[in-house]
């Protein structure tokens, strides 16, 4: 999940924002509390005769104007089948042909060499089921790797370099697996934070190491698959670690120097706007939608502009009292602009992905209103509007 934010500062005041943005870095973006938090053994809690049976929906197609526009889904925390199912369909309904979804190592090798797949399975049957195209992304480290450590926060992401292998062969084993219903996968998320990297100063060279592992592990399951980097956080934390992060600009060329440009078939960026309209410049000190010029930029003077990036977490926030929060008009406004953009500006550009559909529970704070759907499936004013976006010609037609 993420990171977030800056005003319009002129020069002088750019330091004092450096200091304060380094501290949090980007803890908003990806709602880094509430993401990690581990997740409890619920299924364990719903006895079978106290969930409701599912019934697959005759095969799907989703029909949209944007094969653009996509939703990142929070489905690994969804213990109910039913309601994986509901935010699948709504997904449909609203013409949003791809998700990406976490699926947790973690949760699924949850011993050496001993999976268990039901969850994720399940997943996968209904995506599939509802017609939509599903980014993987891989990550979160089992508690058997680091079991010397006793600090649970820093274990979530904390993956010693001995073990690259073992992260490398359960990306083989899931591509494999899935080969055929799972063509792209993201590999670890937003490495240039410190949580991110175990709580450790991020480091370019090593992380290029892990996804060469990966990528070589993926491309001799399927040589098909398209494999992405774990999606850099945008930050202006100075290089380093210093401060909670690294400037997502020189941590993508160190990966270039690095030699990682062989190693990914298209880039995966977390674009967060904060609360900018998308037409706001860009620039080296500005968090906002532009800053995909910024980053294409990076990948022409590496040879590598060839390649498609995808935008697999962006989005605007209505919290009425967050600090970079914009209205709901607003939200919808700059959401529908960014999506109209795409076309002419950034033809590389391969997705759009919304963060995020829906949470299984309120957090009763700002995260709440990242979202599409409430938590009781209640659609969101910016859902009906993406859907009129998407959908119009079929609404239309329908007699909607």
């Amino acid at each position: 999940m993420d990171s977030k934010n800056r005003l319009p500062l002129g020069v002088g005041s750019m330091s004092k924002f450096v200091l304060q943005w380094g501290g949090r870095a980007i803890a908003l973006i990806f709602l880094v509390g509430i993401w990690w938090l581990p997740r409890p053994s619920f299924q364990v809690l719903l006895s079978p005769s106290l969930q409701r049976q599912v019934t697959l929906d005759p095969p799907q197609t989703v029909f949209t104007n944007d094969p653009r526009l996509c939703v990142h889904t929070r489905l690994t925390d969804e213990v109910e089948e039913w309601k994986i199912q509901e935010t699948l369909r709504m997904v449909r309904e609203m013409g949003a042909p791809t998700i990406v979804e976490f699926f947790a190592w973690a949760y699924i090798e949850t011993a050496p060499e001993e999976y268990n797949w039901s969850h994720a399975d399940r997943i996968v049957k209904h995506a599939q089921n509802q017609g939509l195209t599903i980014i993987a992304r891989l990550g979160l480290v089992p508690t058997w790797v680091n079991e010397d450590t006793t600090d649970q926060i820093a274990t979530l992401n904390l993956l010693p370099e001995e073990h690259f292998p073992t992260f490398a062969k359960f990306v083989g084993t899931f591509v494999e697996r899935y080969q055929g219903q799972i063509e792209h996968i993201i590999i670890w998320n937003e490495p240039n934070l410190n949580f991110e990297w175990g709580n450790r100063p991020p480091d370019p060279i090593a992380y290029t190491e892990l996804l060469k592992q990966a990528y070589l592990a993926a491309k001799a399951a399927n040589p098909q698959v398209v494999v992405m980097n774990g999606a850099l956080a945008p930050t202006l934390a100075p290089a380093g670690g210093l401060e909670g992060g690294w400037n997502d600009l020189d941590f993508l060329r160190r990966m270039y120097e690095a030699g990682a440009a062989d190693y990914f078939d298209a880039l995966a960026v977390h674009n967060y706007p904060f609360n900018m309209p998308p037409q706001s410049p860009p620039a080296p000190e500005v968090l906002n939608f532009r800053r995909i010029e910024l980053w294409r930029e990076i990948m022409r003077e590496y040879g590598d502009e060839d390649k498609f990036i995808y935008i697999t977490e962006t989005g605007w926030n209505d919290h009425p009292r967050f600090q970079y929060s914009v209205t709901p008009h607003q939200r919808i406004a700059y959401t529908l602009a960014a999506l109209e953009m795409l076309p002419a500006n950034y033809p590389y550009v391969k997705t759009l992905c919304i963060w995020q559909f829906r949470l299984p529970a309120p957090t009763n704070s700002y995260p709440d209103y990242f979202t599409l759907v409430n938590v009781d499936f209640e659609p969101k004013p910016i859902y009906k509007a993406l859907q009129d976006y998407a959908q119009a010609e079929q609404l239309s037609t329908s007699g909607h």
